[in-house]
């Protein structure tokens, strides 16, 4: 496939998607929100998206008629239980009846309480599970992957191994046939002192050694010389990821969190993001999301769907 290079390419790959193989099914956990039904609805009229909305009945119903959605499309499980939302809709995905996990209005943690759960959730092995933010930022020619800006907080060596691993098949899935990627930190030499970089060092060292498969990795690198060949060239940083990453791995969520957050409010950009290394790909958008945003994250995950199967 052609390397998807903005969010709207993204879309139209969804789209693609769903006219040659059918629309993937999304299964929502407390879908009982206007905007959020608003975006499943266009998922579904662009032909790459089904759902079945998981929640109080009453209250999907007065949101799907405030959002002008016709439910009659849709399966509706009518629970009452927050938790048991979460058991109900993780079920669905587990036993193969829904391809995408979705959160809606549910509290994060009875959302992934239940993604965790060992009889029905989508846990796989003892890898580690993990967040991707996605960019289209304005002047650049392709799309960012940073990870993990909001899952695990401070990970180990073994767990940004599996980051790495988790978010390359993302971008993979977007078509990026061997992703660079950078591992970032404050400076770009190894510093016994700065164990950013020892981990940098470690996760160049696996990728050669081939435990993280289908990519170049790269680093330490500071931000600079991961994106602009300038810079680069400037430090004399000899590298085929120099100036070029696709991938940002991020040595902690503090950092992680800024910089996607530096991207979504000092750039021109459009940002989605996925939960990432489950048996299944996972949205896990937030309630300040706009209806846009929510549509790109389930485009991703009908593109990550696709790629796995």
């Amino acid at each position: 496939m052609e390397q998807i290079r903005s969010l709207s390419q993204l879309l139209e790959y969804a789209k693609k998607i769903g006219a040659e193989k059918g629309p993937k099914k999304i299964s929502v956990a407390m879908a009982e929100e206007a905007g959020l039904l608003s975006a499943i609805e266009e998922a579904r009229q662009a032909g790459f998206a089904q759902a079945i909305l998981v929640g109080n009945a009453d209250k999907i119903k007065a949101a799907a008629d405030q959002a002008g959605v016709n439910l009659a499309n849709y399966e509706v499980i009518d629970e009452r239980d927050e938790p048991a939302m979460g058991i109900t809709a993780v079920s669905q995905v587990s036993s193969k009846k829904a391809d995408i996990y979705m959160k809606g209005q549910i509290h994060t943690n009875n959302f992934l309480r239940a993604m965790l759960n060992k009889e029905v959730g989508l846990r796989k092995g003892k890898n580690t599970i993990s967040h991707c933010y996605f960019h289209s930022v304005e002047g650049y020619d392709r799309i960012f992957f940073v990870s993990d800006a909001a899952f695990n907080m401070y990970p180990d060596l073994a767990a940004k191994a599996d980051i790495t691993q988790n978010t390359v098949n993302l971008a993979r899935a977007f078509g990026v046939a061997e992703p660079k990627v950078a591992v970032l930190a404050a400076v770009e030499v190894v510093n016994p002192d700065m164990p950013a970089t020892l981990d940098a060092a470690a996760l160049t060292q696996m990728n050669r050694r081939g435990q993280i498969k289908n990519c170049v990795v790269d680093g330490p690198f500071a931000l600079d010389n991961a994106v602009s060949e300038e810079s680069a060239k400037t430090k004399g940083i000899v590298s085929p990821v120099a100036g070029k990453a696709d991938v940002f791995i991020v040595p902690n969520i503090d950092a992680g969190n800024m910089l996607a957050k530096a991207i979504v409010y000092f750039s021109k950009n459009e940002t989605a993001g996925l939960i990432l290394g489950a048996s299944a790909p996972i949205v896990l958008t937030s309630r300040a999301d706009s209806a846009r945003a929510k549509l790109l994250s389930i485009a991703a995950a009908v593109a990550l769907s696709d790629f796995q199967k």
